[in-house]
C-alpha cells in the first residue's frame, strides 16, 4: 500500500501540503482532484521521488514499478513502435542482455548455450514474442493508423507526441501508474478506448483529471486537495461531489450549533464571574469552553464564474454553407532535370488543393448549440477553421449573416499569446485590432476598466502584469476565454476549450454557454461539457459532414462498431501480409541454402541445435491449436469486447507462428 502520514510539503516558499494523511490500497483506482495550483501535480512528485517531503513519512514498497507519462516532448527519429516498445523496461533489458549474446563473436565458448538459452527464457518471460503487437495495439487505440505505426516520432505533430509518451507509458508493466491529465490531447474515441483499457488494469493507478465523465468511468477512490489538506472520499467523482457536500452540510451545521453554545457559555461567564455565589459555576464553564474541541467554519476556495455579454445583433442564418468544398493548399516542389550540362537543376513549386469534406450544405440558425463530432483527421477542426475564416474554402460558398461577429477559440490558442506580453498588453493590442478593422462596438479602452474586467476572470493585483510565458496552462486558457467575451461575439466556434481548465472552470464555461443568447459549434472530449451545451450534433467522417440522430451514448455505440469494422480489415490484411512474408520466406531460404557451403559444428553445438528446433516444434504445435481454437471463438461470439480481445491475441499468435515456422525453417536447414 501507499501512506501518507502527517506530510508537509512545500514548492519553493509556498506550503501545497499541511500535516497531510491518507492510505491508498493495492489495486485501487483514485481520482486525485482539486483546483489548478493546489498541490496535485507536487504529490505525484513525490511519489516519482522529484520531491521529498518537509515534514512527516510518505511510504511506498521498494519493489513496486512506477509508471508515468514523460511530460516532455520526444524528440527522436526511431519509429512509432520502437519508441513505445522501449516503455516496457523489462523487456528492453532483456532484449539488450539477448542481442549482446547474438552478436557475441565467442559463441562456440563452453556454457554459452546455457547462457543464451537463459537470456532467451528472460526475454519470453517477458513477452517478447507478442510485444510490437502489444505496442501497435496501444498506438492504434491512441489513434494511429496503421501506415503511421513505422512512421518517426518526430515527424509527429506535438499532440501526437504526447500520445505517444502516453502510449509508452501503458506499455511499462507496472504496479503503480501516474497519469496526469492523460485526456488533454485525446478525442473522442481514444478516450473511450482509453477508458476500456484503464478498465483492465490491474495495478494501482492515481489520475489527475478534469474529466468528470472520465473519473466517473475509471476510479473508485477521490483524493481532494483543498487548502493544502488532503481528503480522501470513497467513491468516483459525482459519489465525492455529493458527500463532499454533504459533509459541509453537517461542518455548517455543527459549527452554527457549537457557535451558539460558545456564545451561551460566554454569556454566563460575563454575567456571574463577579459574583461569589456564582463564582465556581462560572470557572466550571471557563473550564469547559477551554476544553471544547472547536468545530472550523466552512472555509471553501472562491468559486469561478462569468458570462457571456449579450450580442449586439443576432443574425439569421448566422451562416450558410452550399456546396463546401473544405481542405488545405498543399505546396510541392519538383527537382527540374538539367537543360545545360553543368548547370545546375532548379526546383519548382507546386500548388494542389486537398480536400478533407465536401459537398457541405449546411446553414447555422441563431441560438443554436452545435457539437462536432468524429475521429482525428477526419475534419473537425477544418470545418471549424474554415467557418472561422482562418483558411479559405476550396469550393461552394460559404454566406455569413450580417453582422456576424465570430469568438473562435482553437486548440493551439495557446501557442498564439505572446510569452513576453501580459494580460494588460493583450487587451490593449486587441484593442487596437478591433479599432483598426471598425469592430470595436462600445468596449472601454481605459486600462482602469481592462484590470477590472480582467480581475473578474482572476487576474487580479499584479497578475495583469505577469508574463504569458510564466503563467500555467490553465491561466492562458482563462485569458484566451476572457479576450473572446470582451469582444462580444454571436457566434462561439470552440475547438476543445477544456484543455487545462480544472472542474471548476469547465463547469463556469458550461453555466456561461447555456445562458449565451448567441450560437454555440463545440469541438471537445469532455462528455460533460458536450450533453450540457448541445442539443444537437453534427457528425464528421468519411468525407463529409452529416447530422447525427443521437447522443453521446449513441455515439460510442457508433465508435465501437466502427472500431469493430476496422479490427476486421486489419486482422484480413495481416492474414494476408503474412502469408506472403511466409512465401517469400521459403523462397528465399531455399536461395540461400543452395548457395551456403557446407559447415561443420561441433558435437556440443548439434546437440544445441537439435534441442532449439524440438522447442521451435513443440512451441508451433501449441500456437497452431491456439490459432484454431480462437478462430472457432471468435466466428460463434457475441460479446464485442470478447471478440475485440481474442482478436488482438489471434493477431499476435499470427504473428509469432510466423517467426516460429522461420525459426524452424533456419534450424532445420542448418542442421542438415
Amino acid at each position: 500500500m501507499i501512506s501518507l502520514q502527517k506530510i508537509t510539503l512545500r514548492r519553493g516558499t509556498k506550503v501545497v501540503l499541511s500535516e497531510a494523511s491518507a492510505i491508498i490500497q493495492p489495486g485501487e483506482k483514485v481520482g486525485l482532484v482539486g483546483r489548478n495550483g493546489a498541490g496535485k501535480s507536487s504529490l505525484f512528485a513525490l511519489m516519482l521521488g522529484e520531491l521529498a517531503e518537509d515534514s512527516g513519512e510518505y511510504w511506498i514498497p521498494t519493489a513496486w514499478q512506477v509508471a508515468t507519462v514523460a511530460q516532455h516532448m520526444p524528440e527522436t527519429s526511431e519509429s512509432a513502435t520502437d519508441f513505445v516498445l522501449a516503455g516496457d523496461v523489462r523487456l528492453e533489458k532483456a532484449r539488450i542482455a539477448l542481442t549482446a549474446l547474438e552478436n557475441d563473436p565467442n559463441m562456440d565458448r563452453d556454457g554459452f548455450g546455457e547462457q543464451f538459452a537463459e537470456a532467451y527464457a528472460h526475454w519470453e518471460d517477458a513477452g517478447g514474442h507478442d510485444a510490437a503487437s502489444r505496442a501497435q495495439t496501444l498506438i492504434q487505440g491512441l489513434g494511429f493508423t496503421v501506415q503511421e505505426l513505422d512512421q518517426p516520432v518526430n515527424s509527429f505533430s506535438g499532440g501526437w507526441r504526447m500520445r505517444l509518451q502516453l502510449a509508452r507509458a501503458l506499455m511499462c508493466p507496472s504496479d503503480l501508474l501516474l497519469l496526469d491529465e492523460p485526456t488533454n490531447h485525446l478525442d473522442l474515441d481514444a478516450l473511450v478506448w482509453l477508458e476500456a483499457w484503464l478498465a483492465k488494469y490491474e495495478g494501482t493507478m492515481i489520475v489527475i483529471s478534469h474529466d468528470r465523465e472520465f473519473l466517473d468511468a475509471v476510479t473508485k477512490v477521490t483524493l481532494h486537495i483543498e487548502l493544502a489538506k488532503l481528503t480522501r472520499y470513497g467513491g468516483n467523482y459525482s459519489q465525492f461531489e455529493d458527500l463532499r457536500a454533504a459533509a459541509a452540510a453537517l461542518q455548517a451545521t455543527a459549527y452554527s450549533k457549537q457557535q451558539d453554545k460558545i456564545a451561551h457559555l460566554q454569556k454566563f461567564i460575563d454575567r456571574f464571574k463577579a459574583k461569589a455565589s456564582k463564582a465556581k459555576q462560572a470557572q466550571s464553564r471557563v473550564k469547559a469552553l477551554e476544553r471544547m474541541e472547536k468545530v472550523g467554519p466552512l472555509l471553501a476556495e472562491a468559486e469561478f464564474t462569468f458570462e457571456f455579454k449579450e450580442p449586439a445583433n443576432l443574425p439569421n442564418p448566422m451562416l450558410t454553407i452550399s456546396g463546401g468544398e473544405f481542405g488545405y493548399h498543399v505546396v510541392t516542389s519538383t527537382v527540374q532535370p538539367e537543360r545545360v550540362e553543368g548547370r545546375a537543376s532548379t526546383d519548382s513549386t507546386r500548388t494542389e488543393n486537398k480536400v478533407i469534406v465536401r459537398n457541405v450544405n449546411k446553414s447555422v440558425l441563431a441560438g443554436e448549440r452545435i457539437g462536432i463530432l468524429g475521429a482525428n483527421g477526419q475534419g473537425k477542426s477544418t470545418v471549424v477553421k474554415t467557418i472561422a475564416r482562418e483558411i479559405k474554402a476550396l469550393g461552394g460558398e460559404v454566406l455569413e449573416g450580417r453582422g456576424l461577429n465570430i469568438g473562435y477559440f482553437a486548440q493551439q490558442e495557446l501557442d498564439v499569446l505572446v510569452e513576453q506580453d501580459n494580460p494588460l498588453d493583450h487587451m490593449s493590442n486587441m484593442v487596437r485590432r478591433m479599432t483598426a478593422a471598425g469592430t470595436l462596438s462600445g468596449q472601454s479602452t481605459r486600462e482602469q476598466d481592462h484590470r477590472a474586467y480582467l480581475g473578474s476572470f482572476n487576474f487580479t493585483g499584479e497578475q495583469v502584469k505577469q508574463k504569458v510565458g510564466s503563467m500555467s496552462g490553465g491561466e492562458k486558457a482563462r485569458l484566451v476565454l476572457a479576450m473572446i467575451v470582451w469582444q462580444r461575439p454571436n457566434l462561439l466556434l470552440l475547438d476543445e476549450p477544456t484543455n487545462h481548465l480544472d472542474l471548476a472552470t469547465r463547469e463556469a464555461l458550461a453555466v456561461a454557454l447555456n445562458e449565451f443568447e448567441g450560437t454555440v459549434m463545440l469541438v471537445s472530449h469532455d462528455r460533460s461539457l458536450l450533453r450540457s451545451v448541445c442539443d444537437e450534433f453534427w457528425l464528421v467522417a468519411k468525407g463529409a459532414v452529416v447530422p447525427f440522430d443521437g447522443d453521446l451514448d449513441d455515439y460510442q455505440v457508433y465508435l465501437l462498431e466502427q472500431a469493430k469494422e476496422a479490427r476486421q480489415q486489419r486482422q484480413q490484411s495481416a492474414k494476408k501480409a503474412v502469408q506472403a512474408v511466409q512465401a517469400e520466406a521459403v523462397q528465399a531460404e531455399a536461395v540461400i541454402a543452395a548457395a551456403k557451403p557446407a559447415v561443420t559444428y561441433s558435437k556440443a553445438k548439434l546437440d544445441q541445435i537439435r534441442k532449439a528446433l524440438g522447442k521451435v516444434e513443440v512451441d508451433i504445435a501449441q500456437l497452431e491449436a491456439e490459432k484454431t481454437a480462437l478462430e472457432t471463438a471468435i466466428a460463434t461470439a457475441t460479446d464485442a469486447k470478447q471478440i475485440n480481445e481474442m482478436s488482438q491475441r489471434l493477431k499476435s499468435v499470427l504473428e509469432t507462428l510466423e517467426k516460429r515456422e522461420v525459426e524452424w525453417l533456419n534450424l532445420g536447414e542448418t542442421l542438415e
